[in-house]
């Protein structure tokens, strides 16, 4: 099968993405290769966090990003040779503004469909994990050295299979019949994102579960429990504090660079559409909670490692991986101020820790 190739540098780290025939990459129009060119230069375009009482900005996001809807009307206007490649274009563009040349640490290949052999292979799948209270579903299984992800968008309705090698350094997705584009695109996000933690775990590189903002060139980091309010306190910066702005809003990537935690935008920023390629050094790590009175303490490092464990996005049931992890959470415990602030969706609240912050350098 003829195969056609792209590689990425996420986080510091070459990886390349295949796609065998019929799978193509969507390609982007004039105007987002335009923007592509600002967000590889790291430029800030205008995108804003997403909080939930502000859907309506994911529509404004999608028109600045040049993202536009199939209609009906666009749909039968193409031709069959149209359609078909239409429903086979899976769009990379998060993903364009890291392309790079390189040798790749890991690679992902898309394949046409689902092989027998690997159907064939269920009976002898060990199962190491389930998430199957919420949607998206998956399952995940070891096979010998390998290790198999099942997603399931919907429950009884399976998508696909994600198969890593022993080493980390190949992943393959096969999609089932009938899958489309968005569908397809939907778990090789996920699938690339899994690889990226097992391959890029042993080289000081976490994937953590934030909102980042940028501040006079250095990053604070805000995460805490689904629906605390990551997005909203990020875009209160944006609104109150002069000269910040949105590095990712859901998975930015933690390493360290000679000694320094340094915080990297990436191509998986949840529904905040932030594909910055831009890093910064770390600042601060900010727990945030829901309180009725806005009040900041600094966390000791033991309380610190504990925070930011519980946000690191990885493979908690795969202790090989946990090993390699915990070492560098460790070292941004150690090393990076990090807060407890309990707040109020408010100017306060920003207020309060930023002046927590500058006050813990000053000291």
């Amino acid at each position: 099968m003829m195969e056609v190739s792209r590689t990425y540098r996420i986080g510091g780290h070459l990886f390349q993405v295949s796609l065998e025939a019929p799978w193509s990459f969507k390609e982007l129009t004039p105007q987002q290769e335009a923007l592509v060119g600002r967000l590889r230069r790291g430029e800030d375009i205008g995108i804003l966090s997403v909080p939930a009482d502000r859907q309506e900005q994911l529509a404004v996001n999608d028109e600045l990003m040049g993202k536009v809807a199939m209609t009906r009307e666009k749909w039968e206007a193409l031709s069959p040779e149209g359609k078909d490649a239409y429903r086979h274009a899976l769009d990379f563009l998060q993903y364009a503004p890291f392309q790079e040349e390189g040798t790749p640490l890991a690679t992902l290949t898309v394949h046409a469909g689902v092989p027998e052999e690997l159907e064939a292979s269920r009976p002898q799948w060990r199962q190491v994990t389930a998430v199957d209270e919420i949607l998206p579903i998956y399952y995940g299984y070891r096979l010998g050295g390998r290790t198999i992800y099942a997603f399931y968008p919907a429950r009884d309705v399976l998508a696909g299979y994600f198969v890593m090698n022993e080493d980390y350094t190949r992943g393959d997705y096969y999609p089932c019949p009938k899958m489309g584009p968005r569908t397809t695109l939907m778990q090789v996000n996920t699938s690339l994102m899994i690889l990226f933690t097992f391959a890029a775990a042993p080289l000081d590189t976490v994937l953590l579960h934030a909102s980042v903002t940028r501040h006079l060139g250095r990053a604070n980091l805000f995460f805490g429990v689904s629906g605390t309010g990551k997005s909203t306190h990020s875009r209160l910066w944006h609104q109150y504090v002069p000269d910040s702005d949105l590095m990712n809003d859901d998975n930015p990537i933690i390493r360290f660079v000679d000694g320094k935690a340094m915080v990297y935008g990436s191509p998986w920023s949840g529904k905040t559409l932030c594909y910055r390629n831009v890093q910064a050094p770390v600042r601060a790590l900010v727990r945030l909670e829901q309180a009725p009175v806005n009040a900041i303490e600094p966390l000791e490092p033991l309380q610190a490692y504990a925070s930011v464990i519980a946000a690191v996005s990885t493979i908690r049931w795969d202790h090989s991986v946990m090993d390699r992890l915990i070492p560098t959470v460790e070292r941004l415990a150690m090393t990076v101020p990090c807060y407890h602030l309990g707040c109020r969706p408010d100017e306060e609240a920003v207020r309060v820790c930023r002046e927590a912050i500058e006050k813990n350098e000053i000291d």
